[in-house]
C-alpha cells in the first residue's frame, strides 16, 4: 500500500486512540503486522502553547518509523505550527488530521466530527497541511445521514492534497454503537483516486475479509480490537494472505503481550502505575476467572503487586494445577 511518497508492506494500520495507542503499545502491534501506527490524538493549540505533555505524545522511536501523528484542532495556522513543531522535535512520517472523534469536549471546542458541517474550512485545513509539510497527509472522517455530503467532503479532502482518507462508517451519534456503514464507505472509496482506508467493525479475520471484499479499500484501521490484543494484526494479515486461521491461544498471547509491553515500557522509561493497572485489564480479558484476577488487580497498591499477579498467571501457566 502507498500513501504519498510511502510505501508499506501490507494494509493493516493501528487507529490512533486516547490514552491508548502510546509508544509501547504501536510497538507491539506494530511487532504483530501493523503496517503503520498513529499516535494518539494530539491537540494543535496545546502544543502551539508550548504543552509538554501534549508534545511528548509524539514521541517516537526507530523502530515505529515512519508512523504518524494525528492532530486535532480546528484552525489552519495553528496545525500547521503544531505540525511543524511536532515533526522538528520528532520527525514525523505522516500527519493525520482528526475529523471523526464525537467526544462531547472535542465537539464543543468545534473539533472532531464539528467539522464535517464545515466543508469549506476542511478544505483550508487540508491544503495548508499540504502546502506546509514535505510530508505525507491523511485525514480521517466520520460519515453524515446524506450521502451526497459525504461525497462532497470527500472529494474536497481529495482535492486539498491530502494523499489518503480513513472511514469510520459511523455517524458522530452513533458513538461505537450501531453498524458501521460499508455501503457508505464503498461509495467513498469508488469516487476518489486516492487510498481509502476503512474503519469500523472490524474485530477478526473474518470481519476484516467482509469488510475489505464490500468496500473494495485499500487498506483496513483496527482500533477497540486492538486494545489488549496486538496479536490481531498477525492473525489477520495471515488470514488475508494465506485464508487459513492461525490456531487458538488467546490468553497465552495476551499474557505474553503484556510482559512484553511492560518491559518497552521500561525500555522508554514510561512505566507507570496507572497505566500499568488500566492495561493489565485490557490484556488480561477473555481469561478464565478473570473477576477474581481483576479484582486482586483493582485492590493493588503498586507496581510490585501487580506484577506479583501477572507472575503467579505466567506460573499457572507452566505449572496449571497451581492456583492464583
Amino acid at each position: 500500500m502507498n500513501i504519498g511518497k510511502l510505501t508499506f508492506n501490507g494494509n493493516l494500520i493501528l487507529a490512533p486512540m486516547a490514552g491508548i495507542t502510546n509508544l509501547p503499545m504501536r510497538l507491539l502491534c506494530k511487532r504483530y503486522g501493523a503496517s503503520l501506527v498513529y499516535s494518539e490524538m494530539i491537540s494543535s493549540e496545546a502544543v502551539v502553547r508550548g504543552n509538554r505533555e501534549s508534545t511528548d505524545l509524539g514521541f517516537t522511536s526507530c523502530e515505529e518509523k515512519p508512523f504518524g501523528v494525528q492532530l486535532m484542532g480546528s484552525d489552519p495556522d495553528t496545525l500547521v505550527q503544531a505540525a511543524l513543531i511536532l515533526h522538528n522535535v520528532n520527525p514525523v512520517g505522516l500527519f493525520d488530521m482528526n475529523l471523526g472523534c464525537p467526544a462531547r469536549d472535542i465537539i464543543r471546542a468545534g473539533c472532531g466530527c464539528k467539522l464535517l458541517k464545515k466543508p469549506l474550512l476542511i478544505g483550508k485545513i487540508i491544503q495548508a497541511l499540504s502546502d506546509s509539510l514535505d510530508v505525507p497527509v491523511t485525514a480521517k472522517i466520520r460519515i453524515l445521514n446524506c450521502t451526497d455530503e459525504n461525497l462532497n467532503i470527500a472529494r474536497i479532502i481529495e482535492r486539498s492534497g491530502a494523499d489518503a482518507l480513513i472511514v469510520h462508517g459511523r455517524t458522530q451519534n452513533q458513538g461505537y454503537s450501531g453498524r458501521s456503514n460499508l455501503d457508505v464507505i464503498r461509495d467513498i472509496k469508488k469516487e476518489l483516486s486516492i487510498p481509502v482506508i476503512a474503519n469500523g467493525d472490524i474485530s477478526d479475520e473474518l470481519t476484516a475479509r467482509h469488510v475489505l471484499d464490500h468496500t473494495q479499500c485499500d487498506g483496513l484501521m483496527i482500533g477497540r480490537a486492538a486494545i489488549g490484543n496486538p496479536y490481531i494484526f498477525r492473525r489477520i494479515s495471515h488470514y488475508l494472505e494465506k485464508e487459513e486461521l492461525l490456531p487458538p491461544g488467546e490468553f497465552d498471547r495476551r499474557l505474553d503481550n503484556i510482559l512484553e509491553y511492560i518491559e518497552l515500557c521500561r525500555k522508554y522509561n514510561m512505566l507507570t502505575f496507572n497505566d500499568l493497572k488500566l492495561k493489565s485489564y485490557w490484556f488480561l480479558k477473555n481469561r478464565e476467572n478473570i473477576k477474581s484476577v481483576r479484582k486482586k488487580i483493582n485492590e493493588a497498591k503498586n507496581m510490585d503487586s501487580i506484577m506479583g499477579i501477572l507472575g503467579e498467571l505466567r506460573n499457572q501457566r507452566i505449572n496449571p494445577a497451581a492456583t492464583l
